[in-house]
């Protein structure tokens, strides 16, 4: 019969090979991870370059078309065709200026706002990331922190937020005026 120590060595080790295991294909599925966001960062530039070419003025081959009548005689008919509107980018943020609506931010940005206006319009204290994350039923690990840290940090550095402490993020004076920052 194998001693109590003895049986207790068997499961570690089996628990380390486990462990080890996991790592293994945590580190694999960390690789394809980091090969899956270059892959989605080479698109999201390729879809910037063609929102910025068919936004540009001349862009638009569109401006003038012949049409051929049935009499033969040709003429210049003019289609008024709205140049195509440029695909919004996640992470371009305007600088805040009085008038300008939360609308000009992505749907991320303006739920931080929102956020932040609440607690402003309760007279609660500045969030940290960290509360964020949880009062938007994310998972409270580091990467989603850390990507709403960066969020509020672009905001607060565009004019959209204040940080009156290091890490506790509130709206701007300003920002959350008449019309909820319009």
């Amino acid at each position: 019969m194998p001693s109590v120590v003895g049986l207790l060595e068997q499961h570690e080790l089996a628990a380390r090979r486990r462990v080890d295991g996991l790592r293994e294909e945590a580190d694999r599925i960390q690789a394809k991870l980091a090969a899956a966001e270059q892959e989605w960062l080479e698109w999201t530039i390729a879809r910037e370059r063609v929102g910025a070419v068919l936004s540009a003025p001349g862009g638009n081959s569109a401006g003038a078309v012949a049409a051929e009548r049935p009499g033969g005689a040709e003429t210049k008919a003019e289609v008024q065709v709205p140049p195509p509107a440029a695909a919004r980018v996640k992470s371009q943020v305007p600088v805040w200026h009085e008038g300008l609506p939360r609308t000009a931010l992505s749907a991320d940005y303006q739920r931080v706002l929102a956020a932040l206006a609440d607690r402003v319009r309760l007279g609660q204290s500045p969030l940290t990331c960290q509360e964020m994350t949880a009062a938007f039923g994310m998972d409270v690990v580091p990467a989603k922190v850390e990507a709403l840290r960066s969020k509020a940090k672009r905001l607060v550095a565009r004019g959209w937020l204040a940080e009156p402490a290091p890490g506790r993020f509130t709206l701007a004076p300003g920002v959350n005026g008449p019309g909820g920052g319009s």
